[in-house]
């Protein structure tokens, strides 16, 4: 079965705010969906946590070598592309743009043989998975109303980031988090996510460290981007000294850059980000070696519905990802399938089961933000 195409096209219109110092407007594009298509007819869809103009790019470099490719191939062929552009961008847009041609393609071979992918990396070890609300930080007074508000919807597990956090003043970020955790209870998951990716980060290790401990007192159960994701060193010894686990890796792409981490005992959870890291391809190579060192991986690919669905056939294919980000409120999550998500009882998400990644792209839905005729047509 050969590959015949290749497109792109990129959601705008309703784009999140990232909480970032450049702030991002709903036109701006930073999500970008992936097609592949087949001389035989099935098309598989792959997302991408770049801008349209960088995976366009980036797909005038690739295309030459997608097309005519097997499309049942998909570890094999995306090993090539990363091999075969040493040269032109390793680990940046060239690595992006193969993430969303390696989800596509394991979408094809899991439509083809009638498995969900999940099952075809080797097995489920679990139907379905808990997924955390994420959500950016505001004043203590509206942070408390959004949780409690999700909490009443069936929500269990929450983390907010951003916004003010490590950015105001360090009595205002414990409101924030005492607010959070009132709104909650208890009995529910609270994380924190300093956000020290942004381009205005100024906060340092002896913050991240005193932070850290003020978070242990609320029961916070991960740390996550507490210092510049250079910073490996600290990380290392932030690691050793925080009473909370320490996360972070979502700005990291392809396996070889996390190699070192995972080896030196920076992370206690790595988040590799499927639509940036290389694919799904990349990311089960980073989940196992994370495995063997006693290092969980949840994974960062929430920012669209195909990536939350590769995330949840990852969470069912290896056996400590036990959580997935959801962000809330997104309509490139919620509002471009066929289906939607449902949370059930007990606050879990299922793995879908259908072939591939189990969802469908709806085309009206997704016209609103995209040109959905470029992208699904399969003449």
């Amino acid at each position: 079965m050969r590959i015949i195409d290749v497109r792109a096209a990129g959601l705008r219109g309703a784009t999140p705010e990232g909480g970032w110092q450049e702030e991002l407007t709903p036109d701006d594009v930073v999500h970008t969906l992936v097609t592949i298509h087949t001389e035989d007819g099935p098309v598989g869809v792959g997302s991408v946590f770049t801008s349209e103009s960088l995976v366009r790019g980036a797909l005038e470099v690739l295309r030459p070598l997608v097309i005519g490719s097997n499309a049942l191939e998909p570890e094999r062929t995306s090993e090539r592309l990363h091999r075969a552009t040493f040269w032109m961008g390793r680990g940046g847009s060239i690595t992006h743009a193969v993430s969303g041609i390696d989800i596509a393609l394991w979408d094809i071979l899991g439509k083809v043989t009638g498995q969900p992918v999940g099952r075809l990396l080797g097995g489920r070890y679990r139907e379905r998975v808990r997924p955390y609300a994420s959500l950016l930080m505001d004043q203590p007074e509206q942070m408390h109303e959004k949780l409690l508000e999700l909490r009443t919807s069936g929500w269990t597990a929450f983390k907010i980031g951003w916004g003010p956090f490590g950015r105001l003043d360090e009595r205002l970020d414990e409101r924030i988090v005492a607010a959070a955790r009132e709104a909650i209870g208890a009995d529910a998951m609270l994380m924190v996510d300093a956000g020290a990716s942004d381009s205005a980060w100024s906060q340092g290790y002896k913050w991240a460290l005193r932070t850290a401990h003020m978070l242990r007192d609320y029961g916070v159960a991960w740390f996550e981007e507490p210092l510049p994701p250079d910073a490996l060193d600290d990380h290392i010894h932030l690691r050793r000294l925080a009473h909370v686990a320490i996360a972070g890796g979502e700005v990291l792409t392809r396996r070889q850059s996390f190699h070192p981490w995972i080896e030196a005992g920076a992370f206690d959870i790595v988040q590799p980000d499927v639509t940036k890291v290389g694919g799904i391809s990349e990311l089960r190579r980073i989940g196992w070696a994370a495995h063997d060192h006693g290092v969980k991986l949840i994974p960062h690919g929430w920012n669209t519905a195909v990536g939350l669905a590769t995330d949840l056939h990852l969470a069912s294919a290896l056996p400590d990802t036990d959580f997935v980000e959801y962000v809330t409120g997104s309509p490139y999550v919620d509002d471009i399938t066929t289906g939607t998500w449902q949370l059930d009882e007990d606050g879990m998400l299922a793995i879908p089961d259908m072939p591939g990644l189990g969802i469908e792209l709806d085309p009206d839905k997704l016209a609103r933000y995209t040109d959905a005729d470029h992208l699904l047509d399969t003449m």
